[in-house]
């Protein structure tokens, strides 16, 4: 028979050979070694001195019934699965790890892996937490850095058993896995745990286990490709707001997509009530004291529908803007070909899209003859009669977030690429890159297979048969927007003051309460721009770490405010 031993459970006698009541700092919470503890009290009493804000873990724990049932109320036990990797084989098949370099993390790496942290729902670490993990033996912290821009990518933190608790089984373990959500390299969070492994193999270490999310398929489609192993050790956990999920059962919202459920998610922390009227659509009312609000999604009745129609028409809300001063590109409505032709002499490129709509559909990006421009237009005409033409501005396309007329978050827009790998075809890694892009965003994102993508490709010199050389980067959609694999890397920090008082201006303008801003800027931290159009729906979720969600529920119940 397997000893206990062998599943990371205490094995007799093995008390006088380990450090008592071991525990480590990993920045997030801490890691309680149940198997160092003398008895279950004391055990239930350490993982509830959890410290606010904080998500402490005890693992290897003897008997975890018993350890809940000293305070019900305040312990369960995590829905999570163990694996774990015998390190004398380590990870099975090959690395795929092309143009990503892993490293041990910095204390200057910190900021950007709260980021993808924050960007992943996860707890932050600590300020100056990678600088003290430095200090501390125990503690592995790598990061993934992008070969050709030195971005980070991902991290992952690794705790050595030895060093924490003179575990004579000689183990280790890995937390906190991430990958940077608008990321487009492949393979960085395979390549994290395998980097692990290797280091604690070159320890001595006999095994690494890691925790995952019973429902979580595809991490767990990953580990088991390395090599994994489900062992029978479990998680214990305190009851708080951030692991509310994992102990109040069945989830009545789960129905509504990412847009819907971080407003829904922030209300009910502030203890607004709510009820989903139609899932599918995004729509939910809320309710405090005596108010009700109904929502779609960050479009709530607080927007009129005067203010609605100004964005909804692209040529009102250009009347409107350019009347209060703000500039907007060149634009006239799709006409003859003499105009047509005379217009697309005058500026070059040119972008079509319908005069009524969203989520870039119709949208034709970088036109340049008179063939395009008449095409694009036929295609823009089945999402709406009327059609117009505008010069194509050149520079990053920024986002603007402004609630309640202040600006709330930045981000720059991305149209989606993918990178070759000199294996895969085009197509291929249109597949893949879309497979990641619509895990990281609840299903919201994905590369369309459709003929402006064709045409992107195409345009880039390549067909979707082609395969790209290792690190070659081929941009497949023209337009940014997020619903057609586009990414967006948060900027509000760099925002030029001059850009935040023009978005304000335009919602004046407007009269809209809640709104985003796309723009066309040369550089965020300048004061030039174009305004593209304003969306009266933003999609809030795709900003965080960004107070959206807070700002928006201000807006609506402001005596809930609980602070800036």
């Amino acid at each position: 028979m397997t000893s206990l031993k062998h599943w990371g459970a205490l094995p007799e006698g093995a008390g006088e050979r380990m450090r008592d009541e071991a525990t480590v700092d990993c920045g997030w919470g801490r890691l309680v070694f149940g198997q160092t503890y003398a008895s279950p009290e004391r055990l239930a009493e350490e993982i509830r001195r959890e410290a606010p804000g904080r998500r402490d873990v005890a693992l290897y724990i003897r008997d975890p019934h018993v350890v809940i049932a000293l305070a019900p109320q305040q312990l369960f036990l995590d829905p999570s699965h163990t694996f774990r990797l015998a390190l004398r084989k380590g990870p099975a098949g090959d690395p795929v790890c092309s143009g990503i370099a892993i490293r041990s993390a910095r204390p200057e790496d910190e900021p950007a892996v709260n980021r993808i942290y924050l960007s992943r729902s996860m707890v932050p670490v600590r300020a100056g937490f990678f600088a003290d993990a430095r200090r501390d033996p125990s503690l592995e912290l790598l990061v993934a850095e992008d070969a050709d821009s030195g971005a980070i990518l991902g991290g992952v933190t690794g705790v050595d058993h030895v060093a924490a608790c003179d575990d004579p089984d000689g183990g280790s373990s890995l937390w906190s896995l991430t990958v940077d959500p608008q990321g487009t390299r492949p393979g960085v969070g395979e390549a994290l745990v395998r980097a692990l492994a290797a280091r604690f193999g070159e320890r001595g270490r006999g095994f690494m286990d890691l925790s995952v999310m019973h429902d979580n398929a595809e991490a767990i489609g990953l580990y088991e490709k390395l090599g994994f192993e489900r062992v029978p050790v479990y998680c214990v956990k305190n009851k708080n707001p951030i692991n509310e999920k994992l102990f109040v059962g069945p989830d009545s919202f789960a129905g509504l997509n990412v847009y819907a459920r971080i407003l829904v998610d922030e209300a009910r922390r502030r203890g607004i009530g709510v009820e989903v009227i139609d899932a599918e659509h995004g729509y939910f009312r809320l309710g405090h004291g005596g108010r009700t609000i109904t929502c779609r999604e960050s479009l709530s009745e607080l927007t009129s529908a005067v203010a609605m129609s100004r964005c909804d028409d692209k040529r009102v809300t250009r009347r409107l803007l350019t009347g209060a001063g703000l500039r907007m590109p060149d634009q006239i409505p799709a006409g003859d070909d003499e105009s047509l032709r005379a217009f697309l002499d005058r500026h070059g490129r040119v972008v079509v899209k319908p005069a009524r709509g969203e989520q870039g559909h119709g949208v034709k990006v970088d036109l340049r003859s008179l063939g395009e421009v008449k095409a694009a237009i036929d295609q823009a005409r089945r999402h709406c009669e009327d059609v117009i033409v505008e010069e194509l501005v050149p520079g990053e396309d920024l986002r603007i977030v402004v609630i309640d007329y202040q600006v709330v978050a930045a981000a720059t827009r991305r149209p989606a690429r993918v990178i070759g790998d000199g294996e895969n075809t085009v197509r291929r890694l249109i597949d893949k890159q879309s497979r990641r892009r619509q895990a990281a965003t609840g299903g919201e994102s994905a590369i369309p297979l459709d003929a402006e993508t064709e045409r992107c490709v195409m345009a880039g010199g390549k067909t979707m048969s082609s395969v790209l050389a290792p690190g070659e980067t081929l941009i497949v959609r023209r337009t940014a927007n997020l619903h057609t694999g586009g990414t967006i890397h948060d900027e509000t920090a760099r925002l030029h003051p001059k850009l935040a008082e023009v978005a304000i201006r335009a919602a004046r303008a407007l009269e809209i309460p809640v709104v985003g801003f796309d723009l066309m800027v040369p550089d965020v931290t300048g004061d030039d721009y174009a305004i593209i159009e304003a969306n009266e729906r933003p999609g809030l979720a795709n900003h965080e770490p960004q107070p959206t969600a807070e700002r928006f529920v201000d807006l609506l119940f402001p005596q809930t405010r609980t602070g800036s």
